[in-house]
């Protein structure tokens, strides 16, 4: 386990390839030192969700992902009854006439399907429970999620109050697609992700990406970081994407940017046929390559 301080985690995240800067860090290091579950919001393709990747691999910490969704509910966050091995154990009993209690021996352990929220309260070692995208969810799923975070403690009706054996790591997630409850924010360490500098954008490719060249990890974070600024674009290029975009720009044996690699290769940045036209009418292939390469 890591020895937590910020000089550390900075450390650390460094080398699992997480460039960031200093407020990430001492805002990562004050929500483990206090212990509280942390609320990472930014757009889509900020880092956010890497973000608990890369703290789970820094704390040697298992993770544990709850995958939020419109109508999620308690039971497939929670738990669920393995009811077709309870139909079977039925089965078993009527044809072997068992006289054991077979009710209590229904609702044990043995037949509890543990969900992400389950798994993370009841494991052994503790982990870190990334819940991304709590903003899809409704506002009665949220409210039954601060209050497991709360006390760490759940109730199944059938086996009585089950207590976390370690406190989880906690990081949330949220692409403000709804205003989440005061209740839940004060529960929470708060950190907002943007999208990189440039300065930061190149550090990110030429540590994910080292055989990449000056040059062209330059051009393409000046490029990106143009393209993000039209307005009209609706999905902006995500981190992730500015890196395949470089990745692809290598394969056809491109050392810098040029019209025809980027018209080859603008699909892997750009998602939608009305993005892509947006940036052919807004910028253009030349005109980004002007931009790219002009000394600031």
């Amino acid at each position: 386990m890591l020895d937590i301080s910020i000089d550390n985690l900075r450390k650390a995240f460094f080398n699992a390839g997480y460039i960031t800067d200093e407020d990430v860090i001492i805002t990562v290091f004050l929500s483990l030192k206090l212990k509280k579950p942390l609320l990472v919001e930014g757009a889509p393709g900020v880092g956010k969700t890497e973000l608990a990747k890369v703290l789970s691999q820094v704390l040697d910490a298992d993770l544990i992902r709850l995958q939020c969704y419109e109508g999620l509910d308690e039971n497939k966050a929670l738990y669920e009854w393995n009811y077709q091995r309870q139909l079977l154990k039925i089965q078993i009993s009527k044809e072997t006439a068992c006289s054991e209690d077979l009710e209590q021996n229904l609702f044990s352990l043995e037949y509890l399907l543990e969900r992400p929220l389950l798994k993370a309260i009841q494991a052994d070692k503790q982990v870190v429970l990334l819940i991304d995208e709590v903003d899809k969810t409704d506002e009665e799923f949220e409210a039954f999620l601060f209050e497991v975070l709360s006390d760490f403690q759940v109730s199944v009706p059938e086996l009585g109050t089950i207590t976390a054996r370690q406190i989880p790591v906690v990081i949330l997630t949220s692409n403000n697609e709804r205003e989440l409850s005061d209740g839940l924010k004060r529960r929470c360490a708060y950190l907002y992700l943007d999208y990189p500098t440039v300065e930061r954008e190149i550090a990110i490719i030429r540590a994910k990406i080292p055989a990449v060249g000056e040059k062209l990890s330059l051009e393409v974070a000046r490029a990106v970081s143009l393209i993000r600024d039209i307005q009209e674009i609706k999905k902006k290029p995500s981190i992730a994407e500015t890196l395949d975009w470089v990745r692809a720009i290598l394969a056809l044996d491109q050392d810098r940017l040029n019209p025809a690699a980027i018209e080859q290769t603008m699909a892997l940045l750009l998602k939608t046929k009305a993005d892509l036209v947006i940036f052919d009418k807004n910028i253009g292939s030349g005109r980004l390559v002007e931009y790219a390469r002009t000394e600031k």
